[in-house]
């Protein structure tokens, strides 16, 4: 049955919501641009791509308090720095700006080709060893970030293991299991204090963004160690999923259309721009928080001082208004200006980052894995299994 506004009253964006989350988008896009629903405590809702941009630019009036996270992790302190608005907020954001400008993220590709062709190549050889099926998930569009970024964070390489679960337990148990995500995001405190810790009694210099935000200095001062665990926390949790989900959700489309596959096998230098449509359709990041500070009104609609606001980036992303054939996936698409990355002051800080991982990552698996289907019918959000076969050639 197809679905109508008065769904929209219990609309959410985990779990599994996800699975038809873009019927929801359809009725919000046309029929129903700001709405309310009951979950989490009840919150409106901005679904048009015009105002969920000039949200992200209004802070005064869309505040990122007291968390962007819909609901809330409950750590009882704001994550630096996507918890706070400017002017605070700019002080923590240039500590780590400098380290994601494409010049330098330039510098890591070679480790990221790298690392994406070993991970390719334990691809075919674990689906070799199971005649033909394999998951890539698993084996690919989760190692390849975590490796990537842990690199560039300078966590020890032993800890990587149990990064998987800590950051699965935050992220998709919170809505369900609270206690599972607040257990998880105790452990992950625990295991940054001890390396802020040790990395001060063995004193010297690292290159990696660890040691920058030890070293950082905020408005001429050191910062305190709640404010070095909060701003090591926010960057684990983005760090390590976003972009696993990104590729496991391009190399779930590709599954199910050889054509697309085929296509970006012979033009990888389509690649950059399949990956802007994937981002556009399946993003990581569907939607986030913000809090009302002043009665204000979207679309003929009274949005009251206090409510909580949800800017829903998947719906903006396909809103008629801005693409054509919005709920069609073009990966030649032009002009794709999505909101996947957010906008505003709290534009994501890792985006060049992401974006590399991604053309990378899809450019050498294309490169070094033969042509593969979808064999387990999996969801296409999150980044649980992805299992494909092999195609013989």
């Amino acid at each position: 049955m197809a679905k109508t506004k008065a769904d929209l009253e219990n609309f959410s964006y985990h779990g599994d919501n996800l699975d038809d989350i873009f019927e929801d988008y359809e009725v919000m896009v046309n029929e129903c641009p700001v709405g309310r629903s009951k979950r989490y405590g009840g919150f409106a809702f901005l679904a048009k791509n015009d105002d969920i941009f000039e949200a992200e630019q209004d802070y005064e009036t869309f505040s990122v308090t007291p968390t962007m996270l819909l609901p809330d992790l409950e750590m009882g302190m704001p994550m630096i720095p996507i918890d706070l608005d400017p002017p605070e907020h700019t002080g923590y954001r240039k500590v780590l700006l400098p380290l994601f400008t494409p010049m330098n993220i330039a510098k890591l590709e070679p480790g990221m080709i790298e690392t994406a062709r070993q991970l390719a190549d334990e691809v075919v050889e674990a689906a070799a060893a199971n005649n033909g099926v394999v998951d890539v998930s698993t084996l690919f569009a989760r190692p390849l970030p975590t490796i990537i970024f842990s690199r560039l964070c300078g966590y020890p390489e032993e800890d990587w293991p149990k990064f998987d679960k800590w950051v699965d337990d935050v992220l998709y148990e919170r809505t369900e299991h609270p206690e599972i995500a607040r257990a998880a995001s105790a452990e992950i405190l625990r295991y940054f204090e001890g390396i802020i810790s040790a990395r001060k009694a063995e004193g010297g210099e690292r290159n990696d963004l660890m040691d920058k935000i030890i070293n950082a200095r905020v408005d001429g001062r050191e910062l305190t160690l709640d404010e070095m665990l909060s701003y090591s926390y926010l960057l684990f949790i983005a760090g390590l999923d976003t972009t696993a989900w990104g590729l496991r959700s391009s190399l779930w489309y590709l599954a199910q259309n050889p054509k697309a596959q085929q296509q970006l096998r012979e033009n990888p230098d389509q690649i950059p721009a399949a990956v802007e449509e994937f981002l556009r359709t399946m993003s990581p990041v569907q939607a986030m928080a913000r809090t009302c500070m002043r009665d204000t009104v979207v679309q003929g609609q009274e949005i009251k001082a206090g409510e909580r606001v949800v800017l829903v980036f998947g719906a903006g992303n396909r809103d008629p208004e801005i693409f054509e054939d919005p709920h069609e996936i073009k990966i030649d698409r032009e002009d794709n200006r999505h909101l996947s990355f957010g906008g505003g002051p709290h534009r994501c800080l890792g985006s060049n980052l992401a974006r590399k991982e991604m053309v990378i990552g899809i450019e050498e698996f294309l490169k070094r894995v033969p042509a593969f289907e979808n064999a387990g019918g999996e969801v296409w959000h999150g980044v649980g299994p992805l299992t494909v076969r092999l195609i013989e050639e």
